[in-house]
């Protein structure tokens, strides 16, 4: 199964806290509780101070996709600074996180799982023309492409598409031009 999504079909939902809104790319069921759900991949654009929804039970991926970056504050801990685009940070989603714009208004990309049911990463990858990536297996394979254009199996990714597939054996992740995207690996928990 593959399925490739843009930005007709992505949609936009108010952030948990009532704070802003984010663009929703995906959204997997949870498998026991329809109230909750086990992965969800978006966009935010963050115009203002302020704190995080919380996620209780929830795994979280935080990366700057534009904008100078954000300073977050986790509870009594040190600022953690993210100033540069396309770097993945993992945090609690019950963590209290107090976020401050370190320049004016980001765009971030969110990853979130619900850590009882499934596990996932997000690596950035780039491509140079005529590079092919393997990728390796998973029991589900998100594809975002962040710049340029690549492809799948002769499936085409452009910037702000996203490919959604089961992806049990390894796959070749292949751009001639040159791109970045974001490889999310879901493996649901036994």
């Amino acid at each position: 199964m593959m399925r490739r999504l843009g930005p007709a079909d992505y949609r936009d939902m108010p952030w948990k806290n009532g704070g802003g809104v984010t663009r929703e790319l995906l959204k997997l069921p949870h498998p026991s509780d329809p109230a909750r759900f086990l992965a969800r991949l978006s966009i935010a654009s963050v115009a203002a101070p302020g704190p995080f929804s919380v996620f209780p039970g929830v795994d979280r991926v935080l990366m700057i996709l534009e904008g100078a970056g954000v300073a977050l504050s986790f509870g009594s801990g040190p600022e953690v600074v993210l100033d540069r685009r396309w770097r993945p940070l993992a945090f609690p989603g019950e963590a209290e996180v107090q976020c401050r714009l370190l320049g004016g208004p980001v765009r971030d990309f969110n990853l979130m799982v619900d850590r009882a049911s499934a596990e996932a990463t997000l690596a950035v990858v780039h491509l140079g023309p005529g590079e092919t990536r393997t990728l390796s297996s998973a029991s589900t394979v998100f594809l975002h492409a962040l710049e340029g254009q690549a492809s799948v199996e002769g499936t085409p990714l452009t910037t702000e598409e996203t490919l959604w597939m089961a992806a049990p054996e390894a796959l070749a992740l292949r751009s001639d031009t040159g791109a970045v995207v974001a490889a999310i690996h879901l493996n649901h928990r036994t």
